[in-house]
């Protein structure tokens, strides 16, 4: 017999930057659920890698805390190959 095993769920790596401009801001969870009307626990998910915020959430995202997608994704503001080079 091949029998799969119980495997928890993989748990991808979380939207950094979210929770750190949530953080910032001095939203709650619960505050930004309500204004987004998504769950609080989705957004815990999204924050926590638990599951991952389709295109059209991310620029939700992006427009309700006015950062970029990259900077929700990563923490950081992207900076592209050239302005590096300008450093």
């Amino acid at each position: 017999m091949n029998e799969k095993k119980n495997q928890e769920p993989s748990v991808l790596p979380g939207l950094h930057g979210l929770k750190e401009i949530r953080l910032k801001k001095g939203f709650t969870q619960q505050k930004v659920a309500l204004d987004l009307s998504i769950s609080r626990e989705a957004l815990s998910y999204y924050e926590n890698g638990r599951r991952s915020p389709d295109v059209q959430m991310l620029l939700l995202l992006s427009d309700y805390f006015d950062v970029s997608i990259d900077y929700l994704i990563t923490g950081r503001e992207f900076i592209s190959k050239r302005q590096k080079n300008q450093f």
